[in-house]
Parts: C-alpha cells; sequence; structure tokens
C-alpha cells in the first residue's frame, strides 16, 4: 500500500490549499462539507476494525497482516518526514504536471487493488450462486528445483474479477476527471485496507506510534509550510475531500474541505488493536473499542471545532492522539485492567508455506 502521510483538516480559508482560489461558503454547507468527512472518516476505521480480526485469524497469505512494532513505530514518524519534505523538494524543483502525471499512474494501479479488495466481501453476497467461481492463480518464481522461489504467489477467482473490473472503471474515472466521489472511493479504499491490514503488535507500540506522529503533524503544520504546500500540490487519493459549495453548485462543487487518510489509518490502527485486546478478554463486550471509537468522533469534532473558530487549518492528530489514547487509559484505570492491556501483545502469524512444511520434516 501507499505511504501514509498524515495532513492537516483545512477549511475555506485555506482556498489556496484546496486550490479554488476561492473563498467563502454557507454555513449549511460548511456543515454538510465536515459532517460528512467525520462520517466518512469513521466508516473505514469500523468496518477496518471488524476485519482486522478476521484478518487476524486468516490463513489466507495474501491477506496476511503486516505487523508493527516498537522499532519500526519510533521510525516511522522519521520516515514520513523525510517523504513529506523529499516531495516538497520535488515540487520545487520539477514540474508539478509531470510529477502527478507518474503519481496518478501509481495510484491507479494500488487504487484499483485496494477498492477491489474492499468491495470484495460484498460482492460475493451479491452475484448469484448460479455464476461459476472458478479458481485461478497468478504465480511467478525464480530459480529452479529445490531453489525455486515464490516472487508472486496471488490465488483469485471469477468473482474477484469482477471486483477487480468495476474497480478499474472507477480508475479510469478518476484518471480521466479526477473528480472528487472517485478519489473518495479509492481514498476509503485505502483507509480501510490500512486499518485492515496494518496490526500493531501491542498498546506500547501504539503509544510510541501515535506520540510520534502528534510530534510530527504539529511541526509540519504549525512550524513550516511544508505540509500545506504538498497538500496543494499533491493530485493523489490520500485524502478524503467533501465540497462546502455542494448545496450551491452540485456535484461540479469544487470548494473542498479535507481531511488526509493518516488522520483515519494511524488512530484507526490503534482503535482495531484494542477491538482485539476486547476480544482477548472473553467478556462478551467491546468497551475498549467503542471507547476509542467514541474519543476518536470527540478529536475530530474538538479539531473541526478549533479550525472553524480560529480560521486556520489544524493537524487533526493534536487532538485525535491524546482523545484516542486518553479515553481507554481511564477506562482501563478505573476497571482496574491497565496491566493486562499493557501485557497483551499479537505476535506476527506465520504464513503457511512450504518452507514451513519443510521445517516441520526436519523435526519429526
Amino acid at each position: 500500500m501507499a505511504e501514509l502521510e498524515p495532513a492537516a483538516l483545512l477549511n475555506d480559508t485555506e482556498a489556496a490549499v484546496n486550490g479554488t482560489g476561492k473563498l467563502g461558503s454557507s454555513p449549511e454547507g460548511a456543515a454538510l462539507a465536515y459532517g460528512s468527512l467525520l462520517t466518512m472518516a469513521l466508516l473505514p476505521i469500523f468496518f477496518g476494525a471488524m476485519r482486522s480480526v478476521s484478518c487476524a485469524r486468516g490463513k489466507n497469505s495474501s491477506d496476511m497482516p503486516e505487523t508493527i512494532t516498537s522499532r519500526d513505530a519510533a521510525r516511522f514518524p522519521i520516515i514520513a518526514s523525510c517523504t513529506l519534505f523529499g516531495l516538497y523538494i520535488f515540487f520545487k524543483i520539477f514540474s508539478q504536471e509531470y510529477i502527478n502525471l507518474l503519481l496518478s499512474m501509481y495510484f491507479f494501479v494500488l487504487g484499483v487493488l485496494a477498492l477491489a479488495h474492499t468491495i470484495s466481501p460484498a460482492m460475493n453476497r451479491i452475484l448469484p450462486a448460479t455464476i461459476p467461481n472458478k479458481q485461478y492463480q497468478l504465480l511467478f518464481t525464480q530459480g529452479s528445483g529445490e531453489s525455486k522461489e515464490d516472487i508472486l504467489n496471488y490465488e483469485f477467482d471469477t468473482r474477484d474479477l469482477v471486483c477487480l473490473v468495476l474497480s478499474s472503471v472507477v480508475g479510469v474515472w478518476y484518471i480521466l476527471k479526477k473528480h472528487w466521489i472517485a478519489n473518495n472511493l479509492f481514498g476509503l479504499a485505502f483507509a480501510l485496507n490500512g486499518v485492515e491490514l496494518l496490526h500493531l503488535n501491542n498498546v506500547s507500540t501504539g503509544c510510541i506510534l501515535l506520540g510520534g506522529l502528534f510530534i510530527y503533524d504539529i511541526f509540519w503544520v504549525f512550524g513550516t509550510n511544508v505540509m500545506v504546500t504538498v497538500a496543494k500540490s499533491f493530485e493523489a487519493p490520500i485524502k478524503l475531500v467533501f465540497p462546502q459549495d455542494l448545496l450551491e453548485r452540485g456535484l461540479q462543487a469544487n470548494n473542498f474541505a479535507m481531511l488526509g487518510l493518516g488522520d483515519i489509518v494511524i488512530p484507526g490502527i490503534f482503535i482495531a488493536l484494542l477491538l482485539r485486546f476486547d476480544i482477548s478478554l472473553k467478556k462478551n463486550s467491546h468497551t475498549y473499542f467503542y471507547t476509542s471509537f467514541v474519543a476518536y468522533v470527540f478529536g475530530l469534532a474538538l479539531t473541526i471545532f478549533v479550525m472553524h473558530t480560529f480560521k486556520h487549518a489544524q493537524p487533526a492528530l493534536l487532538y485525535l492522539v491524546p482523545a484516542c489514547i486518553g479515553f481507554p487509559l481511564i477506562v482501563a484505570l478505573l476497571k482496574g485492567e491497565l496491566t493486562e492491556m499493557f501485557r497483551y501483545e499479537e505476535q506476527p502469524k506465520e504464513v503457511p508455506t512450504d518452507n514451513k512444511d519443510e521445517t516441520d520434516k526436519k523435526e519429526d
């Protein structure tokens, strides 16, 4: 999946960032835009967290989660900062048009695959059972004999092909029109896949990751103009957008409020971890999941309120991180489960391969 870059939530005073060159929107239009962004942010977190539970239990090697360790979490803000500043330099030196053309093609491929994976479960329920569901395998290996190594081993079926075709139609629509609806379809798919497939190994790692990106977000939004410049120049579905002038201009509206995907995925993978912790307690309750979910709503709503009050773009993680970490920790402290929460750890699941079979034979 694409590198994730937490971005600021932008309002109508940031016309240059929105690429509209216009100011102003009706209070109703602004409320609709902010409410829609909040709703769109919650959807991938909720469904991605639910799917992360199945993903952790799954046996399909193509859907195995990527586990983030404390070392990865500590390095992530540094890598993200280098990536963000690198993009800033690129946009300053090279033609914005050609860079965005290359990025569009890159995100076209990623977006099609992400959207196909997202809609696959729904497609399995929608398509009638009378349609033959043939199995396929895309295999690309290196070497021969005992030294043969799988580089690509992807199994799919007829329904997966249908999802791929539908996603490709959205991809072509995005490439040709750059329409905000197509952008959001890809953005939601990226966010949901991120929450589903990126797993924190424990709560401590989550605190390290969110804490580091908390500082990262504040510095790049308030300390420099780098993030705002990149957000203005970067034409790719790495953010959710919603027009504030939708009521006046309909689907052709172009005065957008924005929310970076990082402000969804980063808190989202922490919320998904708490859901899996809830399940590990075997108490038939999702206390920590719902607590962190409400905390996210509170944090994002507070971001919008402060942004609207001070008329300045806000680093959303400034409000989301304390809320998403603080609320569950307070609940755990009150319930006497704080130690148990920090002891909970997920181990990377071994992918079933031929190498594992060979290891078993050696043990025998």
